[in-house]
């Protein structure tokens, strides 16, 4: 797991390779994600939108970007979490992610950023 923390905004990350949903031959490579944010603040927060960079281990670049999370703007009260799982697939079977989330804050309605810390995608049988 790995975890950074943003303007008092800790976002953790899990990743999990998808055998069932992957086909190494055709250099298909599903890995599940979990996200937990927390909010340290003492004020309440929403989600606004994702920005994500996506890098295989063969030099790849993909960005994907857009509205909240899994269909959902999560609004988080002082000392609340979200937690979610998505996924992502990969070329290769090393890779990385890292992005950085808009949130606003509710009672001034200011903007500001939240990293995502880098995390990697590592198929199991690539660690032996």
């Amino acid at each position: 797991m790995v975890k950074k923390v943003t303007d008092g905004i800790t976002i953790s990350v899990e990743t999990f390779y998808q055998p069932d949903y992957s086909n190494p031959i055709g250099s298909e490579f599903m890995f599940a994600y979990r996200i937990t944010i927390e909010n340290n603040n003492t004020f309440p927060i929403k989600l606004l939108r994702r920005h994500w960079y996506i890098i295989d281990s063969n030099g790849t670049h993909r960005e994907v970007e857009g509205e909240g999370v899994v269909g959902v703007q999560p609004l988080l009260a002082p000392t609340e979490s979200y937690q979610y799982v998505s996924g992502s697939n990969l070329r290769t079977e090393i890779g990385k992610m890292y992005g950085t989330y808009q949130m606003e804050n509710q009672l001034n309605k200011k903007l500001f950023e939240v990293k995502i810390p880098e995390f990697q995608m590592i198929v199991p049988f690539k660690l032996n």
